[in-house]
């Protein structure tokens, strides 16, 4: 019988250009897997259903220099309608698990937590991608874990906030000021992905996965045009992939001078947040110049992209180059020479090393805390392996810490923008996709602003999707988000919360 890790073996040149390796695997080794996964000699990059079997995605680190990160898919067939819990032995599992709970009726065996994460009672039916039936009873009210304890009381926050947000229930409980638990319920923005993804085709596909996360429409199409093209065996032109990274770095460059900004505004410091705004409208205001859409949405599609750059909008990109690193330097010394907003940022809501490796925390959070992981360089796509740069990394965990990574990643991504402005090769924007005869999967993956955006596609035999998981980096964050507030103050949270700057709606698929 293999090992679990013998199975792990796509490397990054074959994950983007052929079909996904899918070993079916027996109940021991599933649970191998599982244990494998919570000792840290595997990390999960997902957890997912299909009708009749689940499946993990999971990545195995180089132990040695000449060996490369690999990626695998290990499936266990379910005739039972339940599975071997993953997230008993690893808890990152745990709300991937109670979705698929939700979504095809699949219990978890052995699970620590079985509460509903996305049925909230509102759907007229239940196990919408199993075996859908109508809701006959109500659902039980949704029970908060339990604290005991002398002198607790619980706060409330949300679903509703104030401002233009997301909306998202926080249950704190606290001893005075000092808060002992947090406990999120999410899932207000669930809006049918998954079922809409289902005899979908391509082309619309790739509109909905852009629409998952609205601030991540570049990272979410990628990720779904690699999938798509790994699952046909089919490349996208040189000149395409090098439009999709400079669409990439832009989106990267936008979200990451508003976390600055919003990060040091929940700490009263209200000029960073006016001044990096002005420089993120500068950003957004080129991408629809260059681009057609603010966003640069439905500009990746599978096969290549739908908008060129052209020699106008080539200078424009250039000079925004410029402008944004001279306009943001002034505003880094800002920051750092500022007593007051480092007394809120050092110290406060500091995320452990080891947390950050058990649940594979991607971008700035696991960065911060000393997860040296970067897609675009240990799984590299598209222009990344000739292009020169470096993944800032910080091991003090803390909020000051993650606004360090983002001002030194603001940094790198002008730098890649300079280099993919001067590389850019000349050639076609697309190449038609071939037509599928038979059933093909494949799986894409790739470093949005917030982490590793994972994309895995079932196309059938016509072309068109059978079951379409997107998992946003967000899965793996929020809980974490839960870890690093213990301790401190109420009043804390909101600069916690920001500097984690989770998404909403991509959890709530």
């Amino acid at each position: 019988m293999p090992e679990i890790l013998e199975l792990i073996t796509t490397d990054a040149a074959r994950l983007r250009s052929a079909p996904v390796e899918h070993h079916k695997i027996t109940k021991h080794l599933w649970e191998q897997a599982a244990g494998d996964t919570a000792r840290g000699m595997l990390t999960l990059l997902s957890l997912w259903a299909t009708r009749g079997a689940v499946h993990m995605a999971l990545m195995a680190r180089p132990n040695a220099p000449d060996e490369h990160t690999r990626v695998g898919v290990v499936s266990l067939e379910n005739r039972r309608k339940s599975f071997p819990s993953v997230g008993r032995l690893h808890p990152p599992a745990q709300r991937l698990e109670r979705s698929i709970t939700d979504l095809f009726g699949l219990s978890a065996e052995g699970a620590t937590d079985a509460r509903p994460w996305l049925d909230h009672g509102a759907w007229e039916i239940v196990n919408p991608l199993g075996k859908a039936t109508a809701r006959h009873t109500p659902q039980a009210a949704y029970e908060f874990l339990p604290v005991i304890g002398e002198g607790l009381h619980q706060v409330p926050v949300g679903p509703v906030h104030a401002g233009i947000i997301e909306p998202g229930h926080f249950r704190f409980t606290g001893q005075g000021e000092t808060v002992v638990r947090l406990e999120e319920r999410l899932g207000y923005t669930h809006k049918g992905t998954d079922s809409l993804m289902h005899g979908a085709s391509i082309e619309r596909g790739a509109k909905l996965a852009q629409r998952t996360s609205g601030d991540s429409s570049v990272a979410y199409g990628w990720a779904y045009a690699q999938a798509i093209e790994a699952a046909l065996g089919h490349a996208a032109p040189k000149r395409a992939q090098s439009l999709r990274a400079i669409m990439a770095e832009l989106e990267r460059l936008a979200n990451h001078l508003n976390d600055v900004g919003a990060i040091c505004n929940d700490a009263a410091f209200a000029m960073m947040l006016a001044q990096c705004s002005i420089l993120r409208e500068r950003v957004m205001r080129a991408a629809h110049n260059v681009f057609g859409h603010r966003f640069m949405r439905d500009c990746i599609v599978p096969g290549g992209v739908s908008v060129d750059l052209n020699t106008d909008g080539r200078a424009a990109l250039e000079a925004l180059v410029n402008d944004i690193r001279l306009g943001f330097e002034p505003l880094v010394h800002l920051y750092d020479n500022n007593a007051s907003i480092l007394a809120r940022t050092a110290g406060a809501g500091i995320l452990r090393s080891d947390l950050a490796h058990s649940f594979g925390a991607g971008g700035y959070v696991g960065r911060a805390s000393g997860r040296n992981f970067d897609t675009r360089r240990d799984l590299p796509y598209g222009p990344y392996a000739k292009l020169v740069f470096t993944v800032p990394t910080r091991s003090e965990g803390d909020v000051n810490a993650r606004i360090w990574v983002r001002i030194e990643e603001i940094q790198q991504s002008l730098g890649l923008l300079s280099q993919l402005l001067k590389s850019l090769p000349d050639g076609d924007i697309f190449a038609p996709l071939p037509k599928p005869k038979e059933k093909r999967e494949g799986l894409g993956l790739v470093e949005g602003f917030r982490g590793d955006v994972l994309v895995w596609v079932g196309l059938d035999a016509r072309g068109h999707i059978n079951r379409c998981h997107m998992r946003d980096p967000s899965w793996f964050q929020w809980p974490l988000l839960e870890a690093v507030i213990e301790d401190n103050i109420i009043a804390d949270f909101p600069l916690c919360n920001k500097s984690f700057n989770c998404s909403y709606s991509g959890v709530d698929l």
